[in-house]
């Protein structure tokens, strides 16, 4: 039939040429012929031709020397250039009117925000303040470019200087939220972060994100020091959420059981620093009077706590 028949016929020769174990030449012929509407094999044809030569063989490579000394092993993280002048607080203010006016999406932007990040982690509290004062204005399209640096910047004065914000009722809610998410992504937290953050959790209508990020903080921290259930900051976190624990979990209504479970995911989050609450745990998840919800939230909430702490010996065997 008609649809069967070959459209395009191509076809590729090239003979290669080689001295010395080199390639010294290599020339190709293609042909290509449509076929449609045509007859007996005949129709539009293109040939290309193509002739590489070898012209010369160079005896040695040129290269530059490099000093041994100057090399390092590094990781693939970006890293940024320190300077040895320190940048004035209406420079930096400077910085973020520029990125209220460059082009969203060019790299002049991306420049710009990565120098104003990098150089808010070399700022004190005070300076933060400062600045915030001066450059908390929204640009275009209700833009912040210093609410959009502060989680990158990950220091302890960005922190505090976050929670304040936080604090004051000052930015919108889906900025806190931001600011609560970015918590879980803080490499290298400090006891000073912890407690900055720790009367949060105390605050009326605390949101799940806060509970959440706050403890998600304390896990990475006490990943990375194994006595961490004897610093203070940890300590105050852990009594305030075993405070809603109310020593067995026990729930009145349909609201106090959505609060119980959020608060039992954050123990859950908090990992290490959990151990000291594993018998209240023990209690809410074996208390048969307690929602079926409740009971296997407090479970759960056992997942980050060492295998050290007797899990088999705090629940009861007949559960």
């Amino acid at each position: 039939s008609q649809s069967e028949q070959q459209i395009l016929s191509s076809k590729l020769e090239c003979v290669q040429s080689v001295k010395a174990g080199v390639l010294a030449e290599a020339k190709c012929t293609e042909s290509n012929v449509v076929t449609v509407f045509s007859q007996k094999g005949s129709g539009a044809k293109t040939q290309t031709q193509c002739l590489l030569k070898l012209l010369q063989v160079e005896t040695e490579t040129l290269y530059k020397k490099v000093d041994s000394e100057d090399l390092y092993v590094t990781s693939m993280l970006y890293e940024r250039e320190e300077t040895e002048r320190e940048v004035t607080g209406g420079e930096l203010t400077e910085l973020v009117w520029k990125l209220c006016l460059a082009h969203s999406v060019s790299f002049e932007t991306a420049d710009l925000f990565m120098t104003l990040v990098f150089e808010l982690r070399r700022l004190s509290l005070e300076a933060l303040k400062a600045l915030w004062q001066r450059s908390s204005f929204k640009c275009r399209d209700n833009w912040q470019p210093l609410i959009e640096a502060l989680p990158s910047c990950a220091t302890e004065a960005c922190v505090v200087l976050m929670k304040e914000i936080i604090a004051s009722g000052e930015v919108e809610e889906d900025k806190v939220e931001y600011f609560f998410w970015s918590f879980s992504f803080i490499p290298k937290p400090t006891s000073g972060m912890i407690e900055s953050l720790a009367p949060l959790l105390k605050s009326p209508g605390a949101s799940q994100s806060c509970f959440l990020g706050v403890t998600a903080l304390l896990h990475r921290f006490c990943s990375a020091y194994s006595s961490c259930d004897g610093v203070p900051a940890v300590q105050s976190v852990m009594r305030t959420l075993g405070k809603f624990l109310g020593g067995n979990c026990t729930v009145q209504n349909s609201e106090q059981l959505i609060e119980m479970q959020l608060v039992l995911k954050a123990i859950g989050n908090a990992g290490l620093a959990a151990a000291s609450l594993a018998p209240v745990l023990s209690l809410c998840a074996s208390l048969k009077s307690n929602p079926i919800e409740i009971r296997l939230a407090a479970i759960q909430a056992f997942r980050r706590i060492p295998c050290s702490v007797r899990v088999s010996d705090l629940l009861p065997a007949d559960d």
